[in-house]
Order: C-alpha cells, then structure tokens, then sequence
C-alpha cells in the first residue's frame, strides 16, 4: 500500500512525525482561530509578543477623523489676523521674504523647494471667516467652529505640524510616515491593530468608514496593512448598508449557514497545516469566522433606533451618523475606528478656489457631529479612554491661488487631540504670523502616530518586523507636551 505523504515523513530524523502533519491526519479536532495562532507561534512567525501593551496604556480606543483634501489652518484653528495687514503684497514684500532660506526649511524640503516656490510669489490672502477665543483656555478658534470651539478645554491643538509632500499623496504619508514614491506601507490603525488585537471578537477591530481618499496616492492602501498581513487591514462598513456581502443568500437558515462556515473553516485550516507561512490564507480563515459573527453583531451596530431623539438630532447627516456609530463601536470594544470626510478624488478639503464657499460648507456638516462625539463619550465616561485624533494631510498657503483659493502648504498645519490622557485647553508649536512655517516645536506626522501609540501603551520599536527595520523619523516621537 503506498505511503501517504504525511506517514513519508517518518523517515524524518528520530521518526519524529512533524506536529503540523500529525494535526492534519487527525481530522482537524480544533475549532476557532486557536490552531492557526499556535501555527504561527511553532513556526516563530511571532517573534515579538503581541496583544497586550508594552506599558499601562491610557486609552483603549482611537477614533482617527481625517478632513480629505488639505483644512487651511489659518481659517480652523490657528487664526492668522495680520494676514490682513499684508493682504495683496507677495511674500518678498514681507517680514518673511526669506522664509525659503530658514534652517527649518533647508533640512526638511531640500528636495522638492525649488519645485514649491510658486507658494512664495503668491499674494497673501487675509483670513475668510472670524475668530474668538474659546473656553476657558482662551485658545483662538475660527467662528467656522462654534460647536468643537465650545469643547476646546477639552482638546489639546499641534499648530506645528509639517510633512514633505505637496501633493495629495500626503494623504497617504499622513496615515503611514512614507512618502508615496517610498511604496506602500503599514498604516497607523493598522499598526494599532496588530500591537493590540480584539478587545470584542464579534466584530473587526479597525473599521473605515466615508469614502476612501487618495486619488494620488493609492486609495484604499491608506488603510491597509501591507507587510503586516491582510488579517490587520481596515475593514470597510457602510452605515447605509452594513454588510453587503456578508448576508445569507436566499432562505438560508443559521443552523445550515453555521455548518456551511465550519466546512469552510476546515477545509482552510487543512491548507493552513500545508501553508503555515501564508498571511493571506490566515486573514481568509478569520476572515470567515468573523464573517459569520458580524452578521449578528453589525446589523445591530448601526441600528440606532435604541437611541433617543435628542442623541440622534445631535449627530444630523451622514458625517453625524458615522461619528455616533463610532461612539456604538466604542462602547462595544471596536479597538480603531477611521472615518473620512470629503473623501474621494482629491479630496473636498482641497479648495484652490472659492475658499469661503468650501470651507464655509465643510466645517458646517462635521463641527456639530464631532462636537457631539466629544460630549457624547464624556458624558458616558469613554473620553478619557478614548483618543480622537482630528486630522488633514496639509494645510493651505497664507497666499491666494487665483481670485479666491489657497494652495496645498505642507510647511505647517493643525491638526488636533482629545480624549485618552491628552491634556486638554492648549495649543502646542506655533506658526509665524502669516501661518507659513512652523516655527516652534515642530512636529512631523509621525510624531501623532507616536503619539497614538504611546497612549495605547505601545513602543512602536517593540512592534518592528525582522528585516523591515523602519528610520528613525518614521518612528515618531511623543508630543510629551500635550500628554497629561
């Protein structure tokens, strides 16, 4: 009778028959995710311990919303008055003519200035909307905000963020540290997820939500995982329909749907035994399992008819429904929750003309949700466990493009944090006066991931994989200033 190609290995040394051939001869007796993680362990794919933190974290969740397009910073949350001063002057006839030759600008974008000084000849464009101080903290908001303006106590503002491309692959370089033309690598929710794992195995622990960005910059590969494995992607949920291709077809019963997945489940595991090393088979494999979960759980995610009329009037249009949906992932153990606005193409944000008009329209359908959110989880008690990072690539030049538009500005911008041990009612790193570089403290997008991690309780050198050993600006640095 012939061998079988398992029984062959009994001429392997000691006749010690492999454990992976013996699992697979056995019938396959596990069930769940357990025989795949023990496989990774045996075959040292896990070489740094995952799934806890590598120090008390302060926060548990991330809720990351990402403006598409490039938010100009003087008319959010850095109000520029003196741009008035200097309105239809270029910049060689201001204090700033120089700015190109400034130490700052000469070690970050060296390569790519000479390309980027149409930003300098353009004439500056006084600010398009007021501003007032907010809060106790008297930090300066635009009047574009009433509602996030009145959480700022809450919210500790980066004036001073930089990033080195003016194009709006930034979008992508944002979420992963590298420049577009570097590849595609890890994203931040992804990192997140693959330090971190399920706080609830019911439903995916890195969810998107919006339109995906990045007409410039690969798209959905600013929520991928990459090199990490499929099994760390985002996973995309639509509010309108949850799960488009996870519903049973036709009258299929669960007790049948359930047998159906575990036949599956066991035919994967068999190649999982040949395959060990395969990351696409073992996301395929939870894949499936969490499939058949999410069919109950995330139905009953985005049903919002348990909330009461005053929370749901507090979250008006679709931007409003997916942060309130948020706040439910929150609640429910969802461990990354990234939500676009504007997505698409470039992006709404990017208004190189009629600034006013776009702006104006922008800030109007997010300012109550996200204020919202903000009250929302303090008032459950989930802010100080859960850091809400506001986020855009760049920001837009002090100048004017055309009659009434800014340019993309990646010298220096705003973005903004709460939640989660940050220190609220400040404003760390400056801008100059015209809002053109950063000026004080600067900080690199990855000083934010930095940031995140390190609030989750997560030293992203622990996270490094064998032979992907990241430089050190990739790596961030915590904004120490702005951590409570």
């Amino acid at each position: 009778m012939a061998m079988s190609k398992h029984a062959s290995k009994l001429n392997a040394p000691h006749h010690v028959i492999p454990r992976r051939a013996f699992l697979a001869d056995a019938g396959m007796g596990f069930t769940g995710l357990a025989l795949g993680a023990m496989l990774a362990n045996e075959s040292g794919a896990e070489e740094t311990p995952r799934g806890a933190p590598h120090f008390r974290p302060k926060a548990k969740s991330v809720i990351w919303l990402f403006m598409a397009g490039g938010a100009s910073q003087m008319e959010t949350f850095d109000p520029k008055p003196k741009l008035k001063y200097y309105a239809g002057k270029s910049l060689s006839e201001t204090p700033w003519k120089d700015a190109y030759e400034s130490p700052f600008v000469k070690e970050n974008f060296r390569p790519f200035v000479a390309g980027n000084k149409r930003s300098f000849r353009q004439k500056i464009y006084p600010m398009q909307v007021g501003f007032r101080k907010r809060g106790q903290s008297g930090i300066e908001v635009s009047d574009w905000w009433p509602h996030v303006g009145g959480c700022i106590d809450d919210i500790a503002v980066v004036r001073s963020m930089w990033t080195t491309d003016n194009d709006h692959g930034a979008q992508l370089q944002f979420h992963t540290g590298r420049h577009v033309s570097d590849g595609f690598f890890p994203t931040i929710g992804s990192w997140v997820h693959y330090g971190l794992g399920t706080l609830n195995d019911n439903l995916p622990q890195f969810v998107v939500m919006g339109n995906p960005i990045g007409d410039c910059c690969g798209g959905l590969d600013v929520h991928r995982a990459n090199y990490l494995g499929a099994e760390h992607d985002g996973v995309m949920l639509d509010e309108k329909n949850p799960l488009p291709f996870g519903k049973p077809a036709g009258r299929v019963f669960r007790q049948e749907q359930r047998a159906n997945f575990d036949l599956i489940g066991r035919l994967n595991r068999l190649s999982n035994v040949e395959y060990p090393h395969d990351a696409k088979l073992r996301a395929r494999i939870k894949s499936y399992e969490l499939a058949f979960r999410m069919q109950t759980s995330v139905p009953e995610l985005f049903n919002v008819q348990d909330e009461t009329a005053a929370t749901l009037a507090a979250y008006p249009g679709q931007f409003g429904r997916q942060c309130l949906t948020a706040r439910r992932m929150v609640e429910r153990g969802v461990r990354f929750i990234q939500i676009y606005h504007g997505g698409g193409g470039a992006g709404s944000w990017d208004a190189h003309s009629g600034l006013k008009k776009n702006h104006a329209r922008n800030c109007a359908a997010v300012d109550q949700p996200i204020a919202s959110l903000l009250k929302d989880l303090k008032q459950r008690g989930l802010l100080d466990e859960t850091l809400v990072v506001w986020a855009t690539e760049f920001g837009r030049t002090p100048g004017t493009e055309g009659k009434d538009g800014r340019d993309h500005h990646p010298f220096g911008f705003s973005v903004w944090l709460a939640g989660g041990g940050i220190r609220g009612g400040m404003a760390h790193g400056a801008t100059d006066e015209l809002g053109l570089l950063a000026s004080e403290n600067p900080h690199y997008v990855t000083d934010i991931h930095a940031t995140v991690l390190h609030q989750l309780g997560l030293d992203s050198r622990k996270l490094e994989v064998p032979g992907r050993k990241r430089i050190d600006i990739e790596h961030g640095r915590p904004i120490r200033e702005i951590i409570a």
